[in-house]
This record gives C-alpha cells, structure tokens and sequence, in this order.
C-alpha cells in the first residue's frame, strides 16, 4: 500500500487533476452550445458528419469527466469500492477508445462521401450516423471487458491500476490510424483528378493538415505512453523520469484534445450560422477566436474572398450533393 501511494505521488497528481479539470470545463462549455444547437436544428441531425461532430464532443466530454474524478480520488487518496474503481478505469478506458473510433468513422465518412457520392446520396437510411455512436461505444467497451478478468483486484484504485492492456490498446490505435490515413490519402487523390487540390489553390490543403493536426493529438499520446512503456521495461528509461514526461504529455495534449473537436465543430460554416441565430452573443466571439487560431497557425495567411475559399473547402467540409449532373 505505501510503494502504491509512493507511485502515485510520483505521478504529479495534482498536475493530472487541472489539467484534467480546466479541459472539462472548457468541454463542457462547448459541449453545451455546439451539441444542443445541432440537436434542435433539424437540418444538422440529419447529417452526418455534424451527427459525428456530436458524437466526438460527447465522448471527450465523457472521458474528462470520468478523467478528472479518478484523477481526483487518486490526488485525495479517497477511499473507494473495488466496483467504483473498476466502473473509473473502464470508463476511461471505453470513452478513450471511443474518440479514437469516432475520429475513425469521420474519416471514414468523408471518404465515402468524396469517392463514391453516388452510393453515398443512395442511402435511404437517414439515422444511420446516431447508431453510427452506439456502435462505436460496444466496440470501444470490448478491451476493459477483455481486461476485467485479468486485473490484481489487490492493486489500489491509482495509476498502478490503469496498467496492462497496452498492446490490445496499440494494435486498437495501430487499426484506426491505418484506416484514417488510408481515408485521407484517397480523399488527396481524388482532389488532385477533380482539380480541387493544387498549387494555386492552397485552401483545401490548409484544410486537410487542419484536419490531420486534430487527429495527431489523439493518436499520439498513446504512441509516446506506449514508448514510454517499452523504454522503461527495457531497463533505459527510469520510472521517475518515465512519469515526468508522461505528465508533461498528459497536460499538453489533454488541452489539445479539449480544443480540437472544439475548432473542427466552429469551422463549419453551417453550424456557426445556427450558433449565430441561438447565441447571437457569442457566435461573433466564437468566430474571432476561431480566425486567431488559424492566424496563429498561419501568420502570413492572405485573405481570400469567401466564394474561393468555400469552394476550396467543398472537398472535406459540405455534404455530398445528392443529385446527379
């Protein structure tokens, strides 16, 4: 019981914790505006990829929640049931796989929609994206199943405890990480055939990298945790060391990982209509932060006229138009 505790303070709890608690709230926040306006406007629940957008802020939501409750008993040293621990590390462990299948399936979507649009248009089954996430949440929740009945019920409910697991967690990231790369490799050649994607036209291209910088920050973390891993089994990296920089990723990509489904929600230009007529005071705040970060990005950015850059942006961002010319 004393080495657990030891372990644990070893592990900058009280960093895990605001980090965990300042991304909550944030997320939270957002959640509340983003996801109600997509769910009363009948035009956005009806498509699918503000149905994922949803999906994708409610899992992160989900997983900082219960993200910042173990983080915060572990801090505390709070007594808890062997059933409470085991419902937190599961559900960090399901929320967390479940973002990385939803960012999966938005790829997944847009590549369907570009490469095949008139198979895409054809199907008749409209719910589809909403059973999209209850799919996604049974598949996410096979590894804390397959790890219950392997866990030291003797390990107290703190960091020790969310061990084991780690190649059923890599090969589940390996999979999703081919098959998103994959999605936009594809989608990049049909762009470059259509003539969308060129020289001249560097909007789409500024897109697709937007696009991939919100997917790294959920894939890698887990490959620097699992290097971590494997260097301090190997004997050549020290534990005190190993959880110094596992902190300092955990605090970094936790506000990454907030902020990403955040930025790639407001950058859809249909959303940000629908936010404007329900939160009139906030949407002109949203698009001037929204501008900053892009600016951040690109400092030397010229500004286009909106015709151009809504038709660079046809490619990844508007829905699929499902009639034939």
């Amino acid at each position: 019981m004393t080495n657990a505790t030891t372990e644990d303070a070893n592990s900058y709890p009280h960093i895990r914790v605001w980090a965990a608690g300042v991304s909550l709230i944030i997320l939270a926040f957002f959640n509340l505006i983003i996801n109600w306006t997509i769910v009363r406007e009948q035009r956005l629940r009806s498509h699918a990829r503000f149905v994922l957008v949803f999906h994708l802020l409610f899992s992160a939501l989900v997983y900082f929640v219960v993200s910042f409750s173990f983080n915060l008993q572990s801090y505390l040293n709070a007594a808890t049931t062997k059933t409470i621990c085991m419902a937190l590390i599961n559900g960090l462990m399901t929320s967390g796989s479940n973002i990385i299948l939803t960012i999966t399936a938005m790829a997944l979507d847009r590549y369907f929609a570009i490469c095949y649009p008139l198979h895409y248009g054809k199907v008749c089954f409209k719910p589809w994206p909403w059973l999209i996430g209850i799919l996604t949440w049974g598949l996410a929740s096979i590894i804390p199943l397959t790890l219950s009945h392997s866990r030291n019920d003797t390990v107290p409910c703190g960091r020790k405890a969310l061990k084991g697991g780690e190649m059923h967690k890599i090969v589940l990231i390996s999979i999703c990480t081919v098959l998103i790369v994959y999605s936009y490799i594809r989608i990049l050649y049909e762009g470059r055939r259509l003539g969308v994607l060129n020289r001249r036209n560097r909007a789409a291209c500024r897109t697709i990298a937007l696009h991939g910088t919100q997917l790294a920050v959920y894939i890698l973390p887990n490959f620097i945790l699992f290097l971590l891993y494997i260097l301090n089994r190997k004997e050549l990296l020290q534990s005190s060391t190993k959880e110094l920089f596992a902190v300092i990723s955990f605090a970094f990509f936790s506000l990454a990982q907030c902020i990403a489904p955040i930025v790639y929600g407001l950058r859809k230009e249909e959303l940000l209509e629908h936010l404007n007529h329900r939160f009139p005071c906030l949407s002109g705040r949203l698009k001037r932060i929204l501008e900053w970060t892009v600016n951040l990005i690109h400092p030397n950015r010229p500004r286009q006229q909106r015709e151009r850059r809504m038709t660079s942006e046809t490619l990844l961002s508007r829905e699929i138009s499902q009639t034939t010319v």
